[in-house]
């Protein structure tokens, strides 16, 4: 899961992002609502944690007009607003949830972990693929049965390109998709994370191609049986 914190206060902001990185989340930070909209552009996100009082465009207007466009992520407001009229006014304009400031953290990941858990009920839990079995709610995979181990980046990868089957994923989407702005990975991390996932799946007859210059695809499971 990919959060978006939309938060102008450093400190807090990165005292967010370093706890959701420790719970597993793929977490970035924005200043302003200025920046939450260009980051949305370009990047996939499941979760906004947004801040009510940001500089020139505040929350509670970005949330509507975020609404207004059509726009499906999770968003929990995050806010030292504590009136029932605030409270009442965001869940209006189309927040998913209300927490107040000061908050204590194991209420925000539990919070966050209600939204994940919601929003992978909106889409498939299973993906399938010949023997192989990738359980999104479980975060968990396996053959033919049988468990799968997997780092939590070579899961990331594995989701991400059995969710693109014949399609050539290029390694910056594979990069974009799973890691957080700052801590990019390379062409060479990427490559060497497929190499671990191919000595993994190539036994049971699952191979991802190279695609010289484009990336990878993982091809329509056929069975080998006659």
């Amino acid at each position: 899961m990919r959060v978006l914190i939309v938060e102008d206060d450093p400190i807090l902001a990165n005292g967010l992002t370093e706890t959701l990185r420790r719970e597993g989340y793929v977490t970035d930070a924005v200043a302003s609502a200025e920046a939450a909209d260009a980051a949305l552009k370009v990047t996939d996100v499941d979760l906004v944690i947004l801040d009510i009082g940001l500089p020139r465009v505040d929350g509670f207007t970005w949330l509507k007009r975020f609404r207004g466009h059509g726009a499906e992520q999770a968003v929990l407001v995050l806010t030292a607003r504590d009136a029932l009229g605030d409270r009442v006014h965001g869940l209006t304009v189309g927040a998913d949830d209300y927490l107040v400031k000061p908050f204590a953290t194991e209420e925000l990941i539990a919070r966050v972990s209600a939204l994940a858990r919601r929003g992978r009920a909106m889409k498939a839990r299973l993906i399938e693929h010949g023997p192989l079995t990738i359980d999104l709610a479980k975060k968990r995979a396996t053959i033919n049965g049988m468990p799968l181990e997997l780092s939590q980046r070579e899961f990331s990868i594995l989701v991400h390109l059995f969710s693109n089957v014949e399609a050539i994923v290029a390694k910056d989407k594979i990069a974009g998709a799973i890691s957080s702005w700052d801590q990019h990975m390379s062409a060479n991390a990427i490559e060497v994370q497929i190499s671990r996932l191919r000595s993994k799946l190539e036994p049971a007859g699952i191979r991802i191609r190279t695609i010289r210059g484009l990336g990878y695809l993982v091809e329509p499971w056929k069975s080998e049986k006659p």
